[in-house]
C-alpha cells in the first residue's frame, strides 16, 4: 500500500467498536487498535498532513491527551510549532483557562499564554469529535490570545453526538477522516 494514499475502509477496520462501554447503549470507538498498527497510523499522520501542508498555518494545537499523539507528528512533518491544550494544572508556567460542560459535569482546558500571539493560524487536532466542549473551549483559548482557528479535525466523528454542529454553528470548519 502506498502509505500516502488515504482508504477509509481500511481506517475503520483498524478502529475497534466496544459495546456497552463506559456505560450501557455507548458504543465506544476505540483507536488502541489503530495505535498498533504502524501501517495505519503512517495513513493517518500522512493524510493530515497532506491536507494542511501550503495552507498558511503557522501552529498546530493539539488536545489533552490523545490528541498529542497525532499533533506532535502532525506539526513535525509540517515544520511547525505544537502547541498544547492541557486539562488544569498540568502546565507550568502562566495559562488561561477555559471551562466547558460534560455530560455529566464541567471539566476546563488550559494553555500557556505565550503559546500564540495576534495573527496565528492554528489547526487544532484530537482523536474524535463527541459533543466539542473541548474542541470548543479551545477554540475559545486561541481566540482569546487573538489568534485564529482555521480548522478542528480528527480521526473520528460522533454527529449524533452534535459536537461538529456545534462547531460548524460557531464558524469554525470541521474535517474528519471518518464518522459513526
Amino acid at each position: 500500500m502506498n502509505y500516502s494514499e488515504f482508504s477509509e475502509d481500511r481506517l475503520r477496520s483498524l478502529i475497534r467498536a466496544v459495546p456497552d462501554w463506559p456505560e450501557p447503549g455507548v458504543m465506544f470507538r476505540d483507536i488502541t487498535t489503530l495505535l498498533k498498527s504502524p501501517e495505519g497510523m503512517r495513513m493517518v499522520h500522512e493524510t493530515f498532513a497532506a491536507r494542511y501542508r501550503d495552507q498558511g498555518i503557522t501552529h498546530i494545537g493539539a488536545l489533552d491527551a490523545r490528541g498529542f499523539l497525532l499533533g506532535a507528528p502532525l506539526a513535525n512533518a509540517l515544520n511547525l510549532p505544537l502547541v498544547i491544550f492541557r486539562k488544569p494544572g498540568k502546565l507550568p508556567a502562566e495559562t488561561i483557562c477555559e471551562e466547558y460542560t460534560l455530560e455529566y459535569g464541567k471539566a476546563a482546558l488550559e494553555v500557556h499564554t505565550d503559546s500564540l500571539t495576534a495573527g496565528d493560524k492554528i489547526v487544532l487536532i484530537d482523536d474524535l469529535i463527541a459533543t466539542g466542549g473541548t474542541l470548543l473551549a479551545a477554540t475559545k483559548l486561541v481566540k482569546r490570545l487573538e489568534a485564529e482557528v482555521v480548522e478542528t479535525t480528527a480521526i473520528i466523528d460522533l454527529p449524533t453526538l452534535g459536537g461538529s454542529n456545534l462547531l460548524k454553528e460557531a464558524g469554525i470548519p470541521v474535517f474528519a477522516l471518518t464518522s459513526y
